[in-house]
């Protein structure tokens, strides 16, 4: 990421608005409030009107960046792991890296990974934003991607491939939780990793079984 500009002078409003966000969003969900991502990118508070209807809006527009940091960390995994590989190898190695890249960037970056997956009280009267939207969001269409490159592969079956991202989603996604505010916050960092490739890989195991 750029580095956050201390005040705001010309140029793109809402992009240093945005930026501040993430910043913030380091310390919480919470953190990202009008008041203090105007007072970090150097302008009042009515400035952030101009590009965001209310604070909900302003949040969900960091979190869908948030989203870009996540969908990036995995293109990022996916690439280490598949390059110079081809056919069944390279679909193996995409799946585990959707999978690992999740997991790097959740103990990497907590903060960013709360908020990547936020969501809104329906009570509120509003429908849930981010996760759930007009469009599939980023990091799930690339898990639905390298699934589907599995059956290509041939290392599913159709059968296999029928709502795998489900499980597949909650077993990486609950070991991320738990490794970044349950039980295992704060363990070691390497044995977190290690503990991530067994995740992943008894994950991809149990859905491509015959």
């Amino acid at each position: 990421m750029s580095p956050i500009p201390r005040a705001y002078h010309h140029g793109d409003l809402r992009a240093a608005l945005l930026a501040a966000g993430l910043e913030l969003a380091r310390g919480g969900v919470d953190a990202v409030t009008v008041r203090e991502v105007t007072r970090v990118a150097g302008v009042s508070p009515n400035a952030a009107y101009r590009h965001f209807a209310d604070h909900r809006s302003l949040v969900v527009a960091v979190a869908l960046e948030a989203q870009g940091a996540l969908a990036d960390a995995m293109a990022a995994r996916i690439s280490a792991l598949s390059s110079g590989l081809e056919g069944p190898d390279a679909a193996l190695a995409t799946l585990r890296g959707v999978g690992l890249g999740y997991i790097d960037f959740a103990l990497a970056e907590p903060g960013w990974f709360k908020l990547a997956l936020v969501t809104f009280d329906p009570s509120a009267g509003a429908a849930p934003a981010v996760t759930v939207a007009q469009s599939v969001p980023p990091p799930f269409q690339m898990l639905v991607d390298a699934l589907d490159g599995m059956v290509a592969a041939d290392l599913m079956t159709a059968a296999q491939r029928e709502h795998a991202e489900w499980p597949a989603w909650a077993a990486v996604h609950g070991f991320a939780d738990i490794a970044t505010r349950g039980p295992l916050q704060g363990a070691d960092p390497t044995m977190l990793s290690g503990l991530g490739v067994v995740v992943v890989d008894r994950i991809i195991a149990g859905i491509s079984a015959a």
